[in-house]
């Protein structure tokens, strides 16, 4: 394989087509995750680039002088990565205080995992992600950081070493390029095999896909995938063999088709994988990453095979602006997706987070390179600008200082579920206790007791005349089976839903709820009124599950389904089309009732101001709104007939 002499230009036209591709599918993924669950994957079309951009630039600089620069190489990646990394942080802080200080928990520990570029193994260690239904940290995004300063400080060294070992080969400058390569692909190709196999390996068995997902190990592989990319093409340098293949069997449409299939793949794929399914982790993401390197590999021929047409100052200016606007988006989405709508939100965040990058590329960045910046065509230089920008920068310090120091440790809703699952252990003891002694308690003093208990107008015992708990043998009262919601205010709702009983957990998804019912089934403790509070967290296969506890119910029992509720789910999120599924059950058997907490809720914003629009934080209001939809749902199911036996 010989190297070609032949000069290129070191600003390959329409790669920025692959970048703008990456930031739109991530943006797409975070405004619209039900609508593109697979817009994960533009990360790893970034991670690809990534990969291809800095080895083939390392085969440039080996090229031209017969050696690779450590410390430059450092130097590079630390201006172009740390500097709008610390803006972006100082510049979101601000936007906080349009939101409650649950959003700002714990900050001081996001700022220090993203400035240390450990965000990835701090959200593993704190189960943190992207797909959490509590409040998310508004850093989360800044894991992908890390994962690429952990491969720029790795391989830079190695690569280093390798170029230093070169030199001890005969012959020319070609043949330890030549080496060069072989060697670079080799170890690539291997490192990029084993982090794909440990990604399959780690991800087996595992509900949460995140800590492979975050992993450093497990998600290097677009980065070395991109790496063996470069082997093959390359930016300056190109071998011989790719260049004599583009100009023998490459046409510039054989190129924009190439480009637009991979293009229409990753589409596809978009649309098509699941951040939860197993098949993503590894094989959907490597079909990702090499699609990504289609691109790439399109994008250079196509360089190539255009030389007299420029590309678009648009493509040039969002492909710039990419890097930040990554860096801004996700907290402003986060902030403004709890104001306003969600298509207010994409919106509000997109511009600002544009605005701000252009701001940060165009101006801060080369001046603290030491070079002009830019400000609408005109060059500025450090001294005209140094005074107000260092004030800005103070400001946005003490700002994030005064943020910082107000933050509390542990949310709002953090705390009541906390005190909510104490209690609830505490409240399972005493429910086993309950059990053994109502084994060996009497008819007699069971009723005893029940007639003893006090009932008013909110009571489903006053109207449950068609009780069939005696002739089910059905313990009296109520289970309450919930998710995160109902753990939150479950301090309230038992001693304000008569003879309740509630099992709450967070994250709870309806085949869970499913196991609670069928393992209080066995032990006989599942009461005569079964409410289900489970559907914020609902997966694809929301009716199945729903059909499952609807037809594994014994006869005799009351079923209640509480519709969730989401502020920020659209019509085409499974929590809404669970509700909507719900609501239909009714009339199909006239056992079942709905709590219609999906359609109350949202009549009471008051309860949600400044939560993540789900929870409501153990706020008063909250705690009674939702006994009162639930004991609503118990009357009108008490005046219902239970579960009929098959035979009936």
């Amino acid at each position: 394989m010989e190297i070609s002499s032949k000069p290129k230009r070191l600003k390959i036209k329409w790669f920025s087509l692959v970048r703008i591709t990456g930031l739109f599918l991530v943006l797409g993924y975070h405004f619209f995750q039900n609508t593109y669950p697979g817009g994960f994957v533009g990360v790893d079309v970034f991670f690809a680039f990534s990969g291809f951009l800095i080895t083939s630039l390392m085969f440039d600089e080996f090229a031209a002088s017969g050696s690779f620069k450590l410390g430059s190489f450092y130097q590079r990646r630390f201006y172009r990565i740390v500097p709008p990394l610390i803006l972006s942080v100082l510049i979101v802080m601000p936007f906080t205080y349009l939101v409650g200080t649950d959003f700002i928990t714990g900050i001081g520990k996001q700022i220090a995992a993203a400035f240390g570029f450990v965000t990835n193994y701090f959200e593993i260690a704190t189960g943190g992600s992207y797909e959490n239904n509590f409040i998310p940290h508004l850093f989360v995004h800044t894991w992908s950081l890390a994962v690429e300063m952990h491969f720029y400080i790795i391989w830079g060294f190695l690569v280093y070493l390798f170029s230093k070992a070169i030199h001890f080969i005969p012959g020319g400058r070609h043949q330890q390029l030549k080496t060069f390569r072989s060697i670079i692909f080799l170890i690539s190709a291997i490192f990029a095999l084993a982090s794909i196999f440990g990604m399959k390996i780690g991800g087996e068995g595992l509900k949460d896909f995140s800590p492979v997902y975050f992993s450093s190990l497990t998600h290097c592989f677009p980065f070395f995938i991109g790496a063996v990319l470069s082997t093959v093409t390359g930016v300056s340098t190109l071998p011989h063999s790719f260049e004599k293949h583009i100009a023998e069997k490459w046409t510039a449409p054989r190129a924009i088709l190439l480009m637009a299939a991979a293009f229409v793949g990753l589409l596809v794929i978009t649309f098509k994988l699941d951040f939860s399914a197993v098949f993503t982790y590894p094989y959907g993401m490597v079909l990702a990453v090499l699609l990504a390197a289609a691109m790439i590999c399109g994008a250079r021929i196509l360089h190539e095979k255009t030389p007299n047409v420029s590309e678009p100052w648009l493509f040039g200016f969002l492909a710039d602006c990419s890097y930040s606007v990554y860096l801004y988006h996700w907290p402003l989405y986060v902030i403004f997706s709890h104001k306003v709508s969600n298509g207010w939100a994409a919106v509000w965040t997109t511009v600002l987070s544009f605005l701000f990058a252009a701001f940060s590329y165009y101006l801060v960045e080369p001046l603290v390179a030491g070079r002009k910046g830019h400000l609408f065509g005109y060059r500025v230089s450090g001294k005209a600008i140094t005074l107000p920008l260092t004030a800005l920068i103070a400001g946005l310090l003490v700002a994030t200082g005064f943020t910082e120091n107000k933050a509390p440790q542990m949310s709002k809703l953090e705390r009541n579920l906390w005190i909510g699952g104490i209690y609830q252990d505490a409240d399972g003891v005493k429910a086993a206790q309950d059990t053994v002694m109502a084994q060996v308690a009497s008819p007699k003093t069971k009723k005893k007791d029940e007639a003893e208990q006090k009932t008013d107008t909110n009571d489903y015992r006053k109207y449950n005349k068609q009780s069939t708990a005696e002739k089910f043998k059905l313990p009296p009262g109520v289970s309450i089976i919930g998710d995160s919601v109902t753990l939150g205010t479950r301090r309230y709702l038992e001693p304000h839903v008569a003879d309740a009983q509630v099992d709450a957990e967070g994250d709870r998804k309806l085949d869970q709820a499913h196991g609670v019912m069928m393992e209080q089934q066995k032990n006989n403790t599942l009461r005569e009124f079964v409410v289900i509070c489970v559907g914020t967290n609902s997966l694809n296969d929301y009716e199945e599950q729903a059909k499952k506890i609807i037809a594994d119910l014994k006869p005799g029992h009351k079923l209640v389904f509480m519709t969730p509720y989401d502020k920020t789910a659209t019509a085409s999120w499974n929590s809404t089309k669970l509700g909507e599924f719900e609501r239909t059950l009714p009339a199909k058997y006239k056992w079942i009732t709905i709590a219609d907490w999906g359609k109350i809720a949202p009549q009471h914003p008051e309860v949600f101001n400044g939560t993540d629009g789900v929870h409501f934080a153990g706020r008063a209001a909250g705690d009674r709104l939702y006994a009162k939809v639930v004991n609503d749902g118990l009357i009108a199911a008490a005046k219902k007939p239970g579960k009929p036996a098959e035979k009936d």
